[in-house]
Formats: structure tokens, sequence, C-alpha cells
């Protein structure tokens, strides 16, 4: 009797025992699921970053081609040599891009020797202005006036100067020959005054976004070209590029984003006054990481750890540094 009551029901007890199976395999695959998601939580996937010191490039291929901050440019001999005369690290971040590219934009244009003379805005904790200095040149370092750095809070990231000893200098060149040709005052990048004139050579990095509005950004460059420069002379600035929009930006507020249609009207613009203003070319992403976004939290970068900092979010925007390069004409 037993066995045909079991016969029976055979066929819904099999179905109940695999229905129970699942639920327990289902239970145990979502538990061994939660439990990586929590690993790689706690370890985030690592991108490789290729040395730079391994991977360098021929010396002869061409250094500092596009105006926007490229891969390839970290994998140059000439990236690594402007590293070390700055007495830094080579590593893969916007901000020692930013820094090679003014540097290569005034040894190839001319403008560093012996009674030549510079002008830095926001100059902040760079390190252009004792390596200037080291090349000859008289350098005047500016920074915001004090009341505009208590609005902005740049003392607090470690990115203002208010006074001559707040720039570093060690190991680039001796004291005495720093403070000889080295000098700082404030300077209000909204209202230069007249008494910074007839420079050879002026330049900001990643300071005039913050100026308030697209078209004060735009305004201090055309100042800074005629109210700094004596005629024939350089200016060199790099600011926040907009690479996800040419439409859609932040045209004003604390920190602006500069699409293209902004700086060709820029070009154009400098242009018209009469100045020579060097081809606006967006680097093409030919490098795996080209294409590699640092979000926030933005981490320290190291030069073996990374993380490779060459674009990143803003305000939901993918965006690099970019460069503008202006001889004034006339």
């Amino acid at each position: 009797m037993f066995s045909r009551f079991a016969a029976g029901y055979a066929p819904q007890l099999t179905s109940l025992i695999e229905e129970r199976a699942k639920m327990v395999m289902g239970k145990l695959v979502n538990e061994r699921i939660d439990a990586l998601q929590a690993k790689a939580a706690e370890r985030p996937p690592k991108i490789f970053l290729p040395p730079i010191e391994l991977y360098q490039t021929d010396p002869a291929a061409p250094f500092m081609r596009y105006s926007t901050c490229s891969a390839a440019d970290f994998y140059h001999p000439q990236f690594s040599q402007i590293a070390h005369d700055l007495a830094i690290p080579p590593m893969l971040h916007r901000k020692f891009w930013e820094w090679a590219y003014i540097v290569h934009i005034a040894r190839t244009r001319g403008v560093i020797g012996e009674g030549k003379r510079a002008l830095g805005f926001g100059v902040g904790t760079e390190r252009m202005p004792a390596l200037f200095a080291k090349g000859g040149m008289h350098v005047t370092a500016t920074d915001a006036p004090q009341s505009i750095d208590t609005a902005q809070g740049w003392s607090a990231t470690g990115q203002y100067s208010n006074a001559i000893d707040t720039i570093p200098y060690q190991g680039i060149v001796d004291k005495e020959t720093f403070l000889e040709r080295v000098r700082f005052q404030e300077c209000d990048m909204n209202n230069i005054g007249d008494e910074v004139a007839g420079y050879d050579f002026c330049w900001s990095s990643c300071a005039l976004e913050h100026l308030g509005s697209l078209r004060l950004g735009m305004d201090f460059i055309i100042n800074s070209v005629e109210k700094t420069l004596k005629i024939g002379g350089v200016a060199c600035h790099t600011t926040e590029f907009n690479l996800s929009s040419n439409d859609a930006t932040v045209e004003s507020g604390d920190t602006v984003l500069y699409r293209r249609r902004d700086l060709d009207m820029l070009i154009a613009e400098l242009r018209e006054r009469g100045h020579q203003v060097d081809a606006f070319v967006v680097a093409p992403d030919a490098h795996f990481l080209d294409g590699y976004v640092d979000t926030p939290p933005f981490a320290t970068p190291t030069p073996t750890e990374g993380p490779a900092h060459l674009k990143l979010e803003l305000y939901g925007y993918a965006c690099t540094s970019v460069g503008i390069t202006v001889v004034r004409g006339r």
C-alpha cells in the first residue's frame, strides 16, 4: 500500500525537492555574489599603468603637438626631462601636463634667457617661477589678493601663495638666485593693474576658470596679452576643457568649463585684434589611458599606483586640460 501511495505522489515530491534545491542553490549563489561584491568594494579594480620610464617613445617623435592633454605626451622623453627640471616625479596627472606644456612653450619660443621677464598668474605653489629664474629670467609671481582667497578657500587646499617663501625652489635652483630673481605680489586677474607690463612671457595654470564666468576668463586672456606683454611677447594659459559637449556646460560659478566653441570664439577675437594664436587641435584618444575618466573622490596619485588623472568628471562632464598660446602682435 505504501509503495502505491509513494508512487502516486512521486511527481509532486520530485517537484518539491527540485524547487527546494533551487531555492537553496539560489541562496548560496546570491550569498557568494554578495561576498564577491563586498570584497570588490573593499579592493576596487585597478587599471594597468604602463611605467613612464619603461614605455618612453622615440625622442624624435612630436611632443605637445595637440592643445589638450594626451597620454602620448607623458611617454615622450621631453616630459620626463621637464619633470626632472621641476624636481617632481613624472606622473600621469593632467596638472603635471599643464606645467610641462607651459615650460615647453617657454623653451621653444625662446623667451627664457638672461634679462628676460616672466609674469605668472595664480601661481600658488607652482614650480615654474624657480625654473624660469634658473634660466636667467626675472619673474613676477602673483596670486589673488587675500580677500579673494578667503572667499574661495584656496589656502585650505595648498593652492595659494601670499608670500615669496611659499613658492617652492628646492631641487631646482639655489635660494640666493631664487630670491634675487623672483618677487611676489598680489594680482586680481579680473583687474590687472598697470604696474605689470612689458613682459616677455606670461602664464597661468588652471586659474582662469575660477574667475566667475566663461567671459571673464576670456577677457583675462586678452588682457594678459595686451596689458602685460611687450610686442612679440608670449602668453600661455591652461584651463578646463569640456570633452562631453559643445553645447551644455558650466558657464558661471566657482569653476567653469570651456567648450570648443568658446575657445574658437576666443581665438577668432584674438586674431581680429592683431595677435597670433596657435591652432587649436583636440588630441585624438589614441592610447587606452585617454579613455579613462577619473571620478570623485579624487585620490592623491602616486607614480606607480596612480590613479591616472588625465581626464576627470566635473559636474557630470568628462573634462581635461587645454592650453592656449598667444603671441602679442600689436
